[in-house]
């Protein structure tokens, strides 16, 4: 959730917009922005609305997050690629013999090592948004890369957090 508001310029949407957009409920969304609120994540507008704090989260995620989040992979299975197998990794990484990671989808087209999600409607809401998928796949590559993908990963997410 807090990713995706780093990626926005415009004011937060809606709890109702957001839960829509990232395949959550808004209950969901509203414990998530309460619990980032209290770890100083994100602060409230007078209007209500969550503002990200942008360095805190920056650093969270490029320090902390994949001691938080760490990466669960599964076996073979088909879905949509991640880490450095997803844009814009995968234009700076050239993968090897060995299969891919993949988020589990019953829409994917690519046939991989599963590789799961922050949380089970991220297929779908990138789907809805290409620059979170983005942002998610940079993400997985701090959550489960090696030290090189780490580094590109850390210096492109850095870049984007801090807009």
């Amino acid at each position: 959730m807090l990713l995706r508001l780093a990626i926005g310029t415009e004011p937060a949407p809606s709890y109702a917009a957001l839960a829509e957009e990232l395949g959550m409920t808004a209950s969901e969304i509203h414990a998530s922005i309460k619990r980032s609120v209290a770890a100083q994540l994100a602060r409230k507008e007078s209007t209500g609305r969550p503002v990200v704090i942008r360095e805190a989260l920056r650093n969270f995620v490029l320090h902390g997050a994949k001691y938080c989040f760490p990466a669960t992979r599964g076996g073979m299975t088909r879905g949509l690629p991640t880490s450095y197998a997803a844009s814009p990794l995968n234009g700076l990484i050239v993968a090897d013999a060995d299969p891919v990671p993949v988020w589990p989808s019953k829409d994917g087209a690519v046939r991989g090592v599963a590789f799961y999600p922050l949380y089970p409607t991220a297929p779908q809401a990138v789907a809805r948004n290409p620059a979170l998928g983005e942002v998610l796949s940079l993400f997985d590559a701090l959550r489960g890369g090696s030290a090189r993908e780490r580094a590109i990963a850390q210096s492109l997410l850095s870049d984007r957090l801090t807009l």
